[in-house]
């Protein structure tokens, strides 16, 4: 690396992705606990994760002119505080109404950082000059592997649910004002980036759409696979909690390698492979009444979904004419927008059948993202 803060920016970077990814575990594994504490069916359950949605979706639709006006460490360093914030009060409420505040909050905060840090990611991917940007995420799923460990691992340490929370989040509001610090500052012409997002055109919205169906996907083992754990299979709470750590492990190694993937096949390749394999592990997880397969499937999807993000974010900070936060920002829009009907369409599902069923959401995503990749990356 040829700049010379280039390095600590660089690890500074990928703390805050480990953060993140955190962060989204921490809440991840205590769906469970939040359902049970507000006493929630899965309808009520899926609402108030669609409350987390329509917060990142008003974010997204300022994240550019935001970004473009502070810089990314700045807003990374207030929105990673707020986010670890909001996961820490995910219990502190008796009321729904509280629990959608909380949750709102966690959907602003948690968007602003994400466009933030890849925004950086693609300033620092373009000054090295290769393929970094699966690695960076890569620290996300790695965060959400540790996340979920310790989710599992914690009521053996004898850390009630609240004491977890305040734990993990503590240490990530640390880590993310600390790494702040070392971030690059925004390049000249950030002014451009000013604007308010709007409705994207032409090769974003084609990516925005790809985007929605990976997010979907992603978002639904997020939100859903401890609870299936729990409900479906009847495991314990330190079993559920590894369909996370699966999920997040497998996709952890798949962006690892994930720079080296990208750099020997095509993006539309690398796509279609991804929505294959994940449909293939979501199908495996459903349909064989087993813990230890449901987490095989868990990390297959995980496998299969760990490029598509990184993938989709390189090309629309790529797109011509486009400010990099605003075409990440627009991508991102929509596929939160997707990611939004997603929960609450599982969770009515769940509520009238079953969340096996609903679940089968993920693969009719996968497979839809798989058709899709030759259309939304033609110019990739």
């Amino acid at each position: 690396m040829s700049h010379p803060s280039l390095a600590g920016a660089s690890i500074a970077l990928r703390t805050q992705f480990f953060v993140l990814g955190t962060m989204f575990a921490t809440w991840g594994v205590h769906v469970p606990t939040v359902k049970a504490h507000y006493g929630l069916g899965e309808q009520a359950l899926a609402l108030a994760m669609l409350a987390g949605g329509a917060g990142a979706l008003l974010a997204l639709a300022q994240a550019g002119r935001v970004i473009g006006r502070f810089g990314p460490a700045a807003v990374a360093a207030t929105m990673g505080v707020g986010c670890c914030a909001s996961v820490a009060c995910l219990l502190v409420f008796s009321s729904y109404a509280g629990l959608l505040v909380v949750m709102l909050a966690f959907g602003i905060t948690g968007s602003l950082l994400d466009v933030s840090v890849n925004v950086e990611a693609t300033e620092i991917e373009r000054l090295s000059g290769r393929p970094l940007m699966s690695g960076f995420h890569g620290m996300f799923s790695l965060g959400g592997m540790a996340g979920a460990g310790l989710g599992s691992v914690a009521p053996a340490l004898g850390l009630t649910a609240q004491g977890h929370l305040f734990l993990a989040t503590g240490l990530g509001a640390a880590a993310v004002l600390v790494a702040s610090r070392a971030m690059l500052p925004l390049e000249p012409g950030a002014a451009d980036e000013r604007r308010p997002l709007s409705i994207p055109r032409g090769p974003l919205l084609l990516l925005g759409v790809l985007a929605s169906m990976g997010l979907i996907a992603e978002g639904a083992i997020y939100d859903w696979s401890v609870l299936f754990m729990n409900q479906e299979r009847g495991s314990a709470p330190s079993t559920a909690a590894l369909a996370f750590a699966s999920f997040s492990g497998a996709m952890a190694a798949g962006r690892f390698g994930g720079d080296w993937v990208r750099a020997r096949i095509s993006p539309t390749r690398l796509m279609r492979a991804s929505g294959v394999l994940a449909a293939a592990g979501m199908v495996l997880a459903l349909a064989l009444d087993s813990p230890l397969v449901a987490l095989t499937g868990f990390a297959l999807v995980g496998l299969g979904l760990s490029n598509v993000v990184p993938v989709l974010f390189s090309a629309a900070a790529q797109v011509p004419g486009v400010a990099p936060a605003h075409g990440i920002a627009a991508v991102s829009g929509v596929g939160y927008l997707g990611m939004m009907a997603g929960p609450p369409l599982i969770g009515l599902i769940a509520e009238h059948s079953s969340l096996t069923i609903g679940l089968v959401v993920v693969v009719v995503f996968a497979v839809f993202m798989a058709l899709s990749a030759k259309r939304a990356l033609r110019g990739a």
